[in-house]
């Protein structure tokens, strides 16, 4: 049976020719690539893609299936996914589905067959910009027209779509590979103190409440638009600001809460928290051109020179020069030289742009959690 016909076009008017996959229908978004080997299932899942179509840069995906325990929230949220070989037939055990069969599940479109060589280079020289996907219409013009029509991520709240609607309790621990995901109890003896965490949920990784619970805390999840007295009410240890989508200048509701919370109790962010930080110390994020999505990303330590490869997820990044001296700037990307990590003593609060819990990608920067932990307990300072 031959291969069903699709179209991925973009608002400059590109146009690739390939095979549909996953749900046969039409999607948009802005088109992004991804430089990961490994992990695809986690990027599916990982809400900061909300709004994006993620081209993988791996030549083949999908020969690991899917799992129910390599997810990183309920659902994928990915608007389509480009790759240049869809597997059909998994080979690893651990799969119970296809990953065709999964991105028809939730409605997903996909393209294989195309020269994802071509189009990241596209990306990466030119910027990431609004695409379209499509089985159901192969007019070019038509798609390029309603790519260049999409709305930009720019100035969009894009978390309100992802968060959580209550509150919960976060009670699972890190993977064992007889055991599965542990419970809070097996690590509880392992630490002399549980502090207790607001986790505001601004689309936030599994693993890293996973993480978080492995390294001795206790977390309570909160919607984004908790507010700083909502937060504070609950007479937390520290707080801890989660990955999200989109434009950290298009949720000032978070903006405002952090601010609110500022030198009250310690803070910890990453992602789209720590930019979020950074606009509640008074400075100011841009776009990027084609963004930081992958697991490779050299990153420095300003004060050892340590070199940590990182995995990360973001379009936007903060304006060092807009943060004058109410910040001291701890990480630095190698690449281009972007702010990475943020540290203000005297207010309690240090931030990294990157994902330390790492799912996928390198476990070089797990550390961080052990720091904010010795840094509830008073077993360490933050640097001044």
């Amino acid at each position: 049976m031959p291969e069903k016909r699709a179209i991925l076009a973009l608002a400059d008017g590109t146009v690739f020719r390939g095979e549909s996959f996953g749900f046969e229908g039409e999607c948009g978004g802005e088109v992004v690539f991804n430089t990961g080997m490994t992990g695809y299932q986690e990027v599916l899942t990982d809400p900061s893609y909300k709004g994006q179509i993620v081209t993988m840069t791996y030549p083949e995906i999908g020969n690991t299936g899917i799992n129910p325990d390599d997810i990183e929230s309920n659902r994928p949220w990915v608007e389509g996914f480009i790759v240049r070989e869809a597997w059909r037939l998994p080979s690893n055990w651990r799969h119970v589905e296809t990953l065709d069969g999964y991105l028809r599940r939730y409605r997903i479109c996909g393209i294989a067959g195309i020269d994802t060589r071509a189009l990241t280079r596209l990306i990466r020289d030119g910027g990431s910009q609004m695409g379209v996907i499509s089985s159901v219409d192969l007019d070019v013009d038509r798609l390029a027209r309603k790519a260049k029509d999409l709305p930009s991520i720019v100035g969009r709240d894009l978390v309100k779509e992802v968060t959580t609607d209550r509150v919960a309790h976060w009670d699972t621990g890190d993977w064992d590979l007889e055991k599965g995901y542990l419970p809070a109890s097996e690590y509880r003896s392992r630490f002399g103190r549980i502090p207790r965490i607001v986790a505001v949920d601004y689309g936030i990784k599994q693993n890293i409440l996973r993480m978080m619970v492995s390294h001795g805390f206790d977390v309570t999840v909160v919607p984004a638009s908790t507010t700083a007295e909502q937060i504070m009410a609950r007479n937390p240890d520290g707080v801890f600001l989660s990955n999200g989508p989109g434009d950290p200048e298009g949720v000032p509701y978070a903006v405002e809460a952090v601010r609110g919370i500022l030198g009250k109790v310690p803070m910890f962010g990453i992602c789209l928290g720590h930019q979020i930080m950074g606009l509640a110390l008074g400075g100011k994020t841009f776009k990027l051109k084609f963004g930081h999505h992958g697991c490779n990303q050299p990153v420095s330590d300003v004060d050892t020179g340590r070199v940590e490869i990182t995995s990360q997820n973001h379009n936007f990044s903060v304006d060092p020069d807009s943060l004058g001296d109410r910040a001291r700037i701890t990480h630095i990307n190698l690449n281009d030289r972007t702010v990475e990590g943020l540290s203000v003593p005297s207010l309690r609060c240090f931030s990294v742009q990157y994902h330390p819990e790492a799912s996928p990608g390198p476990h070089d920067s797990r550390y961080l959690f052990t720091r904010f932990y010795r840094y509830l307990t008073g077993e360490e300072d933050l640097k001044t």
